[in-house]
Order: C-alpha cells, then sequence, then structure tokens
C-alpha cells in the first residue's frame, strides 16, 4: 500500500490556478488515512470567479475541496479542520454560511482569519482542509 499518495492540481481546462505549476503543488495529499488539502480558492478557467461575492466564492472553493477529496479517497464528511483565510473579517457572514450549509452534518473544526492579500486581489477567500479516513 502505497503511504503517501498526491493528487494533482486540476488539468489546464478546469479550475486550475495559473500559478500552481510554477509553485509547484499537490491540490492535495494522502498520507495513509489523512487527506490535506492545499489553500484553495475561487478560480476557473484560470481566472477567479464570482469577483466581490465572498459566499459564491466559498461555494465554488468547496466543491473544488469536494473533487480534491474524491481524488483522495475522501469525502466531505471526512473533514476534521478547515482554516478559511479572507481579506475582509468582516465578510465572515457569507463566508459562515456557505461554509455552514456545507458541513452543518460534520462541524468540522474551523478557523477563520483576516490576511493582508491573497494572491490575486480579486479573491476574498482561500480554504485549506484536512479529512481523516476510517
Amino acid at each position: 500500500m502505497e503511504v503517501c499518495a498526491r493528487v494533482r492540481a486540476a488539468p489546464a481546462h478546469q479550475q486550475r490556478a495559473p500559478w500552481e505549476h510554477e509553485v509547484g503543488y499537490s491540490r492535495a495529499i494522502r498520507v495513509r488515512d489523512r487527506v490535506l488539502v492545499a489553500g484553495t480558492t475561487a478560480i476557473v478557467d484560470g481566472e477567479p470567479a464570482f469577483t466581490g461575492d465572498a459566499y459564491r466564492q466559498t461555494r465554488l472553493i468547496l466543491e473544488i475541496i469536494e473533487r480534491a477529496l474524491r481524488q483522495a479517497g475522501a469525502q466531505m464528511r471526512d473533514v476534521v479542520r478547515t482554516r478559511i483565510f479572507t481579506t475582509d473579517i468582516a465578510l465572515w457572514g457569507e463566508i459562515g454560511r456557505a461554509h455552514g450549509e456545507v458541513f452543518a452534518e460534520v462541524m468540522p473544526a474551523v478557523t477563520m482569519v483576516q490576511v493582508a492579500a491573497l494572491i490575486d486581489p480579486r479573491l476574498l477567500v482561500e480554504i485549506e482542509a484536512e479529512a481523516i479516513t476510517s
């Protein structure tokens, strides 16, 4: 059994960020029963989606995370922690509402913090996730 498996970033025609290859990272890594999903933003066709809409960016990010988890053999119900980074903490309600709609049953540990900037100024939210499979 492979101890560490990597889920590569999406192919160019999917929600791939233009800097993925340059930075050199995996969308997710599975190590035994743990799946770690890299910081994920609302990128579609190499461009930020839903500019100015923190709720819709968050929903899209969680969809991208869900796909990465599935590719690594996990599900959203396996998520035990999320870390949310936002460029404007005043948007916490919109971000939290989207997060809560997805994780109402799961209730992972969550941290939400404001950061000075994300990689593109049109992005309002970035989320990391950790899952443990049984």
